[in-house]
């Protein structure tokens, strides 16, 4: 007797507990789960590991200067400003200090162009100081986050800056750069890029493999984006610290499309202990947007080549806009953004995903609910309804980053 009044009270332990457990939104109607949804995009801080904000103000001739003009407060231009940041809840996007490809063949040129962004996002923080702030590390984003203010901590997307001077890892650690993506769209001095065929050196070059030693040294993460295969392979070898693909998604639903990470990959960097941020442009997130679109981009193409006309001239504006209003681009959706999501969750666990959207970056191709950055809330509705848990959702938005982000600052230490 007394046995089956043990077993009795077991059982009402366990579901009594499976009720105190049971996730709030299995009682939530849409409505609420979208008001919840909004609620844990301000109540977690949102980092987002790639934001091409300064490369794009810098084509628009932008000017830090006592007006303010043209700083990110307020506008409809582009994907991202502060109002719309802080209606998403976005407090920590790394601002991409971008170098095109043409720069690698001039790498003291290269070097000046990255300056005169970071300066630019230094600029900005200073003259805005209630709304921006500078941050290198979590703790400083966190205190931030406190303050109400959007942190700008900054990645730079090519190593090309560095040239042949490993002196220059440091250089820019002490401007602020906190991870750097090791090539672009062409092979460099560093290692092959995905989009590049000629493959220079087979992976990293022996100098690259110098500079992904030196980041170790130095606290910079190593952004495994935009890399070869064989490169990325060989940065795992090598990184003593965990590394990141700031902007990248799964080539399992892009196959033949190599800028995004195979499963195997996404398996070794999470053994690596890092992170894979999503990256939202439709071309990166499903193969039959990315056929069709590509179709209509040749077509476009025939009907100017037959004109002899070029993309960019003026003439040519009012062409592009009729076929596109008869051939309109196709796009993914949040919900295609979340199957990434749940991809990497299934090969390697919840602690190895995190969000690297793009925006400013990826043109008009962004996925529907996922316009611009006051859409977070829609990405983590899109994954609440999935069974996502508050802690899977905290992660996402930004544990998972901090966690690389601090390890790489402990190892330069031990290092």
């Amino acid at each position: 007797m007394n046995n089956l009044k043990s077993l009795y009270l077991i059982l009402l332990l366990i579901i009594v507990v499976s009720c105190q457990q049971k996730r709030p939104v299995d009682r939530m109607n849409d409505e609420q789960l979208r008001a919840y949804a909004n609620e844990l995009a301000h109540q977690f801080i949102i980092t987002d590991g790639h934001v091409d904000l300064p490369f794009k103000l810098k084509v628009k001739n932008f000017k830090v200067d006592r007006e303010y003009m043209g700083i990110p407060v307020s506008t409809t231009d582009g994907d991202f400003d502060y109002e719309r940041a802080k209606k998403g809840g976005l407090d920590a996007p790394f601002m991409s200090i971008y170098i095109p490809s043409s720069y690698q063949l001039q790498p003291d040129k290269g070097k000046a162009l990255a300056d005169s962004l970071i300066n630019m996002i230094a600029g900005i923080a200073s003259q805005i100081p209630d709304k921006f702030a500078l941050a290198n590390t979590p703790a400083e984003v966190e205190t931030n986050f406190k303050a109400g203010k959007i942190s700008l901590p900054m990645g730079m997307e090519n190593g090309a800056p560095v040239g042949d001077d490993l002196k220059n890892v440091s250089y820019f650690y002490d401007r602020g750069i906190r991870y750097i993506t090791l090539t672009h769209g062409k092979d460099n001095q560093i290692c092959d890029s995905s989009y590049d065929t000629t493959s220079t050196w087979n992976g990293l070059s022996p100098f690259g493999k110098q500079v992904v030693e030196e980041m170790n040294k130095v606290g910079i993460m190593v952004d495994i984006s935009h890399v070869s295969d064989s490169a990325f392979y060989q940065v795992m070898k090598i990184s003593k610290a965990p590394c990141i693909a700031s902007h990248s998604s799964c080539r399992f639903y892009t196959p033949g499309f190599i800028r995004n990470m195979s499963d195997d990959m996404i398996q070794k960097l999470a053994a690596n202990n890092g992170v894979i941020q999503i990256n939202f442009g439709s071309t990166f997130l499903d193969s039959i947007v990315r056929a069709e679109n590509e179709i209509n981009r040749k077509k476009l193409q025939a009907l100017l080549d037959e004109k002899k006309m070029k993309m960019t001239d003026s003439l040519a504006k009012p062409i592009i806009e009729e076929f596109r209003k008869l051939n309109p681009s196709l796009y993914a959706d949040v919900e295609i953004v979340a199957n990434h999501v749940d991809r990497v969750v299934k090969l390697a666990g919840i602690n190895h995903v995190g969000i690297g959207s793009d925006f400013d970056g990826v043109g008009d191709s962004l996925p529907t609910g996922l316009k611009d950055v006051s859409q977070y809330p829609n990405l983590i509705y899109a994954l609440l309804k999935r069974g996502y848990t508050e802690e899977d959702i905290e992660k996402i938005c930004y544990k998972n980053v901090w966690r690389v982000w601090n390890k790489v600052e402990e190892e330069a230490k031990n290092l």
